[in-house]
């Protein structure tokens, strides 16, 4: 008889780990408390008009790409729909202080030649940089898709050293030490904290193959529901866990919200820890553990703004914008007042063809503490009261001043817009503070802040983007690793190195 499994939570690390174990004959139910299936790979409707509402840049799905084995594995990858990125600079860093954009190259060589283009007297210290990612990363086993004995990204030097450490032993130049910390906004990156593989696996992750899903990320949680539903297996929409019954250091049942009781013989939580915690009568779990998780800082949040275009006025951009005061706040988009946020801006205009000249749409992220918005964290969506709604349309106001700097009469060209802040992630994504990312990791204290796949539950394991890293690449990882505790990990990597 299968061994049955309850997942909590049907983001990506949730449907990721379904749709292995259902494919290798668990039977498997997700439960969801939205209506719609996929965290941050979820979209939405808005004037017609469909959004995405976190997975803006992917990558992993090049020829050889650790995402692309996995979907292929799954057999999902020829049903999704990505488009690569510009060649000559997937991604744009512009500097308002000096007036310069910066375009980064996709391809190993062609990063190297482009920077140094702009920095010549670095282009030696530049090879050796990049070289020590890329020779970093071939020894993070789970990024290479490799069995290790830890099962994971543990076992490197590059824990104890921080992603600003990392840089500035090879690169001398300031500006350039910023540059090339353009994407630590993807993935909450502290100068002096975070962990240098992190960095490392994120930059050679874009450099190898930054590309978009063309038509919205839902296809993507879709498919893998699918796979999860013809291996037997069960997706349960509008329907969250109220409760969950731990007896003897052992999950017993979750309840749901409409009264519903689950029981099975592994539970796998794809929620954030804390919001976990929450439906669990804590007493019965070790103090210390349940502590000491619950209190791992969490990264911050986003203000985002969403804009639709008059049809045909704004051409689409086929990679990544940033635009940031000057070269410092690289390191300090969190570190703003009420007077000067935001310290910068993404902003991105996603494909919804193979052959866009137009965008129909445009997303902006600004990083935005949860503090920012605390005083309004006791109301609910669509209730929050017309001082939030004059502060949301305050912040639109500073992005569209900042987009307008860049793009001369940008506002005619605009129909609509509207906006979200920390509140709103908080509200759909049930992550603590509207954290963006989850859970920080830190490298002078790693042992502090890294939360295990199995729990002091024996019945209890745990996925998602607080465990171990966050996004498009980290979860799905994440997820290997967390199933490969049930199938067996070189067992799992075996199948998926297959195909």
């Amino acid at each position: 008889m299968k061994e049955s499994v309850l997942i909590i939570g049907g983001g990506i690390g949730g449907l990721v780990s379904g749709a292995i174990l259902a494919k290798e004959g668990y039977a498997v139910r997700v439960i969801e408390k939205h209506t719609v299936i996929g965290g941050g790979l979820h979209t939405f409707k808005r004037y017609g008009v469909e959004f995405e509402t976190g997975m803006h840049v992917i990558s992993g799905f090049e020829e050889t790409g650790a995402l692309r084995k996995l979907f292929t594995y799954l057999g999902i990858f020829d049903k999704l729909h990505i488009k690569p990125a510009d060649t000559d600079g997937f991604e744009h860093l512009h500097i308002e202080s000096d007036g310069m954009t910066y375009k980064l190259a996709s391809g190993r060589q062609n990063f190297i030649d482009t920077l140094s283009s702009y920095f010549p007297e670095e282009k030696e210290n530049i090879q050796h940089y990049i070289d020590r990612v890329y020779t970093l990363c071939d020894n993070i086993p789970l990024f290479n898709l490799k069995p290790a004995t830890n099962k994971g990204y543990l076992q490197i030097d590059a824990m104890s050293i921080s992603v600003g450490e990392f840089i500035e032993s090879y690169i001398k130049d300031p500006k350039l030490q910023s540059i090339l910390a353009w994407n630590n906004a993807l993935y909450g990156g502290e100068k002096y904290r975070t962990p240098a593989y992190i960095g490392a696996m994120i930059t050679k992750f874009y450099i190898e193959g930054a590309s978009r899903f063309v038509g919205g990320s839902q296809q993507l949680a879709d498919a893998l529901a699918d796979v999860i539903s013809q291996d037997g297996g069960e997706v349960i929409k509008g329907n969250g866990v109220k409760f969950i019954d731990i007896q003897d250091k052992k999950i017993q049942k979750v309840i749901t919200e409409n009264g519903q009781e689950f029981t099975a013989d592994w539970y796998i939580s794809a929620i954030h820890t804390s919001t976990m915690f929450k439906l669990m009568d804590t007493s019965k779990i070790q103090k210390s553990y349940y502590t000491r998780i619950d209190n791992i800082p969490n990264s911050y949040s986003s203000f985002t703004m969403y804009i639709v275009f008059k049809p045909n006025t704004f051409p689409f951009l086929n990679h990544t914008n940033y635009t940031i005061p000057d070269y410092s706040t690289t390191w300090n988009h969190d570190t703003y007042n009420e007077e000067n946020w935001p310290q910068g801006v993404m902003y991105i205009t996603p494909p919804d063809t193979d052959s866009d000249k137009y965008a129909q749409k445009m997303i902006v992220n600004a990083i935005m503490r949860y503090d920012t918005v605390k005083k309004w964290e006791n109301t609910s969506v669509e209730k929050r009261g017309e001082d939030y709604n004059a502060f949301k349309k305050q912040c639109e106001e500073r992005l569209l001043a900042i987009l307008e700097k860049k793009y001369p009469e940008f506002r005619s060209k605009i129909d609509k817009v509207f906006s979200a802040t920390p509140l709103t992630i908080r509200d759909y994504y049930g992550a603590k503070d509207g954290a963006i990312y989850g859970t920080l990791q830190d490298c002078n204290n790693m042992a502090a802040t890294h939360i295990a796949i199995r729990t002091k539950l024996e019945n209890l394991l745990l996925t998602g983007q607080n465990i171990n890293l966050h996004g498009i690449l980290g979860v799905p990882l994440t997820a290997i690793s967390t199933c490969g505790e049930l199938i067996g990990f070189e067992k799992l990597l075996n199948k998926i190195n297959e195909n």
